[in-house]
């Protein structure tokens, strides 16, 4: 099963997570298909915190792509 969630990065206190859609039984940080977007949690002045493509997730989600719980947060935010 294909599932859009996070991916980490970042170093140590300032983390960066990629949205990306991978395989459900693949590690967190490990491989993925597609990147859909960034969530930066810590922006600094004049960086934009959040970045979605939402053309491409509703692909995803239309060939029965799951969401996860954290990105369906921001999505819902983002709009």
């Amino acid at each position: 099963m294909v599932v859009i969630r996070l991916a980490r990065g970042g170093s140590h206190n300032r983390p960066y997570f990629s949205i990306v859609a991978t395989d459900s039984r693949s590690r967190r940080d490990g491989r993925f298909i597609e990147k859909l977007g960034f969530y930066n949690p810590v922006p600094s002045e004049g960086v934009e915190a959040v970045r979605i493509n939402s053309e491409r997730v509703g692909y995803w989600t239309s060939v029965g792509a799951q969401v996860s719980p954290a990105v369906k947060k921001l999505l819902k935010n983002n709009k």
